[in-house]
Formats: C-alpha cells, structure tokens, sequence
C-alpha cells in the first residue's frame, strides 16, 4: 500500500523512522484489543506484524523486513539476559538434579515427537525435520511467569516450574545448535560427520564461558558509585558488544547472555539492573515480534512446498501444535516421576509448558537465515503460526495447571488470611471479617499501583535528575564566588 509512497522518498532514513512508528503505534494500538480478550502482548504483536506486513496492508517496505533481522539477536539477549536472573545459586543447589531431570525429559521428549512426526510420518526433508525437532523444546517462560504473577501462586510446583523454564532456553539453543550444523551439512550433500556434532558445543561452551566473563566485566563496571544513567548505558553495551561477537562467530547470543545474567546477579545481587532492563525492553521487543509477523508468509500456508516434501505448511503446523503439546505433557509427567514429585505437580506439570514464543521465533528467524530459500521461510512460517496459537491457549492452561497443582486458591479466607494480632481485634462475626479481609486488599493495592520494573525504573529516573540538580547548583555556587 505504501511502497510506492515509500519510492518516492529521497531519503532510506526516512523510510526506516516511519517504519519504525508504523510499528510501534500499530503494535501498541493491537495490545488494545488483545488486552480486553486477556491475551499476551506478544499475539498482539505477532498479528500486528502479519497485519501489516507484505501479505496483507503491505504497509512497510521488504528492504525494511529485510535489513532488521538484526533485531532477533538483540530480542534474544534481553529474553536470555532476563532469564539469567533465576539461576541463583541459593535456589539451584537445592533442587537442581530433580530439575535437570524433568527438563531433560520434557524437552527432549517434545523433540522426538516432533522429529518422528515430520521425518518418519510425513517424509520430509532431513535438514528440515531435525531444526524443526529443536525448535520445538523450547517453552516461552514470559506467557507461564506473567500467569503466575497474575495468581500469586507459590509453592514447591511454581519454583521448579521456574526453573525448568529457565533450563528449558539451554536445552533449546543445543539441541538447535546441533541440529542447525546436522541441517547445512545435509543440505550442501556433505556426510554428516561427527565434528559437526561436537563443533557446535564447543562453540556454545566458548560463548557460555565468554559470557561469564561479560558477567564479571559489568559487576567491575556497574558498581554502587555509578549513577543509575550510566548502569543502563554501560550494561546495553556490553549486550550489544556481545552480540556483535557472536553474530561474527555465527552462533547464538542467548546461551552467552543467560551466563552473563547469571554471573551478574550471583557477585552482585543486584536484582535493580533486571528491573530496569525489563522496563526498558519492551519497544525492542515490540519491534523484533512485530518484524517477525511480517516475515510471515500467509501464502505458504495453503500450498505445497517441495522444498520440505510437497506437503502444505498449514497440515504441517497444525500436526506440530498438536504432537509438541504431547511431547511436553508425556515428557513432563515421566521427568516428574523420576524426579519424584508428588502427584499434583506430575499430573498437571505439562499443561504449564505448553506456551512457546520468544526464544523459539528468535531461533526460527536465525534459521531462516542460516538455511535460506523455501526452507528457511517454510521454517519460520510455522514457529510463528504455532506460536501465535500456543499464546492464546498457553496462558489458560498454564493458570488451570496452578489451580489443579493447588498452588494458588480463590477462597478468600485462605488468599487474605488474618493474623493472630488481626484475629484477636477483630470479633467472632462473619461480616466483620469479611470488612477486615476488604481492608487488608484495598492496602495492597495502593502499595501495587506501579509495577516492581516501573517502580525501579522511576526511581533511577529520579536519582539521575537528582544528580543534575546537584551539579547545577554547583556550577551556579561556583559562578557566583568567582
């Protein structure tokens, strides 16, 4: 619709700033909408990117979609960053072994479902079957920590879940990893020889142990002296350096960001700089999930592809939602019985990981680029689509595996209970407390008017501006003495 509009410009940074506020205004508008239908922001920005894209209102220009693939490793390193923040050692240590079981478990088991799907049922292509297959261990921890959130469930289920999300982005980038070195061998009609196994985790060691050192370096850089301005500016430039280094390595930043977040919260317990992080993401994260929604080709959907072995991409997708969803359940329920975990989390586990979006659209887009033609579109095409469908059923069934796990309740006396000072002031009577339990939510709720990153990021706002008032009025003190 405005391609030819966007021809007529003189200038490519004009083209690229309106496609950027196309983006962000479009993306913010759709969340609108998503927002009263109680679905993730990340649907909304998907169907934002699809809406928009060249296959519907063509609103942003193919030079544009193509030159910003840059954004899903910049995407992936705050996701990862972030995710470095739950492996605190405090907690691990405790419950490490029976979570490295389940993870193993769920992940792998989604995996082979997947690949015994697409290679042995389906007959497809090789190289494309077993990116596929890795792609599909990957579980969105966004869509299962916002539903926490939302409930205030605790207990022994929430805390492995949230560490098995967390282990689960590990699994994930290896299994892709090797699957990705298998996949370019077969498709360049080389053998597949074992170096190209053991060569891709090398590799991810080497970053993962670069990472940790990136760790170290911004624990020296962001120290308590430092003004809260510049913590933001130096810890954005070690992500960004980062990535550059991996980019010209040709492998994932997202193992390396994990370590480098969970080196830096383990020396520095500064959990502030996540907050921080998380509040000044969003825009960046808009604009990779928007980009990758344009990316998306509608087209493909509905015809064969004989890239892969001439079966249309929508039966293919819709097999995929369907055996991963069972991959992750059975996988689940045998990982929590070897670890064994009492009945309500083995049970119920699996309804919890079933969200996927993030960290698998950011591995799809780099297999994109890595396989290339019908392939690498075909490849793309169906994470997004999965993934979109995944985030409207994925926060639903994570809330119902909380309410089954008996993790969270929605009986009031155990949601707000009174203490024995409450309990003694206030009289043997339903209805009073009742008003007293009333009271009690109604505080809580002027202590959550802001959320914990809003509150983090105001206030380093606050100390920045602080500061500049201070050197000011030292400038001005000095003039007037001279």
């Amino acid at each position: 619709m405005l391609n030819s509009h966007y021809d007529k410009l003189s200038s490519n940074a004009t083209v690229i700033i309106i496609s950027l506020a196309i983006m962000l205004l479009c993306g913010f508008l759709m969340t609108r909408i998503t927002k009263k239908l109680k679905l993730p922001n990340v649907t909304a920005y998907i169907v934002t990117g699809i809406m928009i894209g060249p296959f519907c209102l063509n609103l942003l220009p193919q030079s544009f979609i193509e030159g910003t693939s840059f954004l899903a490793d910049i995407a992936l390193a705050f996701i990862a960053f972030s995710t470095g923040e739950f492996f605190k050692f405090s907690k691990l240590k405790n419950n490490a072994g029976k979570v490295i079981v389940i993870t193993l478990a769920e992940a792998l088991l989604a995996s082979v479902f997947v690949f015994v799907l697409a290679f042995w049922i389906l007959h497809l292509n090789l190289a494309f079957s077993i990116v596929l297959a890795a792609l599909a261990s990957a579980t969105a921890p966004a869509s299962t920590m916002m539903t926490i959130r939302q409930t205030g469930a605790k207990g022994d289920f929430v805390d492995t879940l949230l560490q098995v999300v967390a282990y689960d982005d590990i699994v994930a980038l290896l299994a892709y990893s090797i699957a990705i070195s298998i996949a370019v061998s077969a498709t360049t009609g080389s053998a597949v020889k074992l170096t190209d196994i053991i060569l891709p985790i090398i590799k991810n060691l080497v970053v993962l142990a670069l990472g940790g050192i990136w760790g170290l370096f911004m624990k020296l850089l962001i120290h308590k002296k430092r003004s809260t301005d510049n913590r933001l500016i130096v810890s954005l430039a070690l992500l960004f350096s980062f990535c550059g280094i991996c980019t010209a390595m040709d492998i994932s930043p997202l193992l390396g960001c994990i370590a480098m977040g969970t080196v830096y919260i383990n020396t520095s317990g500064d959990e502030k700089l996540f907050m921080q992080l998380n509040y000044f993401s969003p825009p960046i994260l808009l604009l990779f999930f928007v980009r990758s929604g344009a990316s998306f080709d509608l087209n493909a959907l509905i015809k064969p592809s004989g890239a892969i072995g001439g079966v249309p991409l929508l039966f293919i997708g819709v097999l995929y939602f369907i055996v991963r969803i069972f991959g992750k359940y059975i996988g689940a329920f045998i990982g929590c019985l070897l670890a064994r975990k009492p009945k309500e989390t083995r049970n119920y586990f699996g309804l919890a990981l079933i969200p996927q979006a993030g960290v698998a659209i950011g591995l799809a887009a780099l297999g994109a680029r890595t396989l290339g033609g019908d392939m690498g579109n075909a490849l793309e095409t169906i994470i997004l689509a999965s993934s979109v469908l995944y985030e409207l059923i994925g926060p639903a069934c994570a809330k119902l595996s909380l309410y089954l796990s008996k993790s969270y309740t929605t009986k009031l006396e155990e949601l707000i209970p009174l203490d024995e000072t409450q309990a003694s002031t206030v009289p043997p009577n339903a209805v009073d407390e009742l008003i007293e339990r009333i009271r009690i939510i109604q505080q809580e709720l002027k202590n959550e008017t802001i959320s914990a990153e809003e509150k983090a990021f105001t206030e380093a706002a606050e100390q920045h501006l602080e500061s500049i008032a201070i050197q000011h009025s030292r400038l001005v003190s000095g003039g007037k003495r001279k």
